[in-house]
């Protein structure tokens, strides 16, 4: 195929691409949200809880680790709890 060719199916494309966004232009975006006062609180909570999870999760697993190895040095050592 030609340049010809390629340079009018980008213009067709081009074309049909600012035909079919110019309706969407004129939706108004915040139409489906709705915003509150405590709109910014939900969002800190759900963060927060993002960000402290792996802590929440390390803290878990070291104390749960600790607590094997303890169980398993009482046992190498042939000691009861």
């Amino acid at each position: 195929m030609n340049t010809s060719g390629y340079l009018s199916r980008i213009a067709g494309v081009l074309c049909l691409t600012l035909l079919w966004t110019e309706p969407s232009w004129a939706m108004d975006s915040y139409r489906y949200l709705h915003v509150s006062i405590d709109t910014p609180w939900y969002i800190f909570i759900f963060l927060l809880t993002i960000f402290f999870a792996p802590f929440l999760l390390m803290a878990i697993l070291v104390w749960r680790y600790a607590e094997r190895k303890k169980e398993h040095k009482n046992a190498a050592s042939g000691e009861q709890k």
